[in-house]
């Protein structure tokens, strides 16, 4: 099949360091057909020039902390026929948009949805998910190995997340891109529920994953303590007032408040928060949902692309595999460093003589790290202790992740 031509977005606030770290990972897509659109804060600007990424995206400059709006900007200089989201603080596998953009060849299909994993690289944050109409949302059961497209029953929407989705542009534009209303938090399900309406499909595909890894933001800490929940609250207003019927507002906006109360209960069993400041983001929440309730709805007029596809170069190199034992990693570490400078994509799977859990991490320089113990479990419904060898060890992770990563063998 032809490469649709895809518009990545990525919307940064008050995170340089992240969205560095997110274009690296970006650059190291293996897909022949995108550009790159970023919409950043003064110091995400600045790092996407330092980086060297400015002669390649195209970078427009927005400092105000609305996600949808900035989301918007983006759509108006997106010029290929599906435009993908990541957040800054994620990255996408090397063949991410290979697998997100397959379902579009089924003309029904609006948008698509993958897997997202956390921090560990290993565990998944998001599957597959349905939401209803109030806003509540439920796994859902899908093929792991292959795309799905659904057709959500009336009052309930197939769930994307904003940091791994992607949505045909001329099905964005016609439903109004997304509602400048949700500041933070929503914007995507308001979406979902919109596009539900309209009679759109949606896929979920598990193999197009991306890696999130929670970075601090105003809202919350680095360890996830939550710092803000104004504008969760904000987002909640809005949210139940569009789409969730009068007789199960009230009901419905009790669930959350107790849903946030165990949170943050949590929170301070944990020793992240103290009770006082529990009590302070509860009010923190309450007096967001009610200026949520006096943000009016307006007309969001979106133009065509102000620019040309600029296209992005990803990665064009073979897709390789280096491993070794642990005691080896500064040579293979150089070495792998040295063969991404060339364009090829480089898994490096390093095992040390232990039961220590796996750990997936794109580094810095663009090599995707495996390490762990050899005898470790990697998938986290594994048996603690693995009896096996290393060249079996090797094979077996490597088929893990060869779907994901585009391999071809063994360096």
């Amino acid at each position: 099949m032809n490469a649709l031509p895809v518009s990545v977005v990525i919307v940064s606030r008050d995170r340089p360091e992240s969205l560095t770290w997110c274009l690296t990972g970006v650059a190291g897509l293996r897909y022949p057909n995108f550009e790159v659109i970023v919409v950043a804060d003064p110091s995400g600007c600045d790092a996407v020039r330092e980086a060297g990424f400015a002669p390649r995206v195209k970078l427009i400059e927005y400092d105000r902390p609305n996600i949808a709006a900035a989301r918007n900007l983006g759509l108006a200089q997106a010029a290929g026929e599906v435009v993908a989201f990541i957040d800054d603080d994620a990255v996408p596998e090397p063949m991410w948009l290979h697998h997100l953009t397959a379902p579009f060849d089924n003309d029904d299909v609006a948008a698509a949805g993958g897997f997202v994993r956390g921090r560990n690289g290993i565990s998944f944050q998001w599957k597959a998910r349905m939401v209803d109409s109030c806003g509540r949302a439920e796994p859902l059961r899908v093929d792991e190995a292959r795309p799905t497209v659904l057709h959500p029953a009336p009052g309930q929407a197939i769930k994307t997340e904003g940091t791994n989705m992607a949505v045909r542009r001329s099905a964005l534009l016609r439903l109004g891109g997304f509602d400048p209303r949700y500041h933070f938090y929503l914007d995507e399900t308001d979406l979902n529920l919109r596009l539900a309406t309209g009679g759109y499909a949606t896929a979920i595909v598990p193999l197009a994953q991306v890696h999130h890894a929670y970075a601090a933001s105003p809202r919350r800490k680095a360890n996830r303590a939550v710092q803000s929940l104004r504008e969760i609250g904000a987002s909640w207003a809005v949210f139940l007032h569009t789409h969730c019927s009068a007789a199960q507002r009230v009901q419905r906006w009790q669930e959350v408040q107790n849903e946030e109360r165990e949170r943050l209960d949590d929170q301070v069993v944990r020793g992240l928060l103290r009770e006082a400041q529990a009590g302070e983001l509860l009010v923190g929440l309450l007096e967001g949902y009610s200026e949520g309730e006096t943000r009016t709805a307006g007309s969001v007029a979106i133009a065509q692309a102000g620019d040309a596809f600029r296209r992005f170069d990803g990665a064009a190199g073979p897709a390789v595999v280096l491993a070794g034992r642990i005691w080896q990693a500064r040579a293979l570490r150089r070495k792998a460093r040295a063969r991404v400078k060339k364009g090829e994509t480089v898994s490096l799977f390093l095992f040390g003589p232990s039961t220590r859990f796996h750990k997936v991490c794109l580094t810095r320089d663009g090599v995707w790290e495996q390490n762990g113990g050899l005898f470790g479990r990697s998938e986290r419904n594994q048996n603690v202790f693995q009896m096996v060898g290393f060249r079996a060890r090797v094979a077996r992770e490597v088929a893990q992740v060869a779907p994901v990563r585009g391999l071809d063998g063994e360096a």
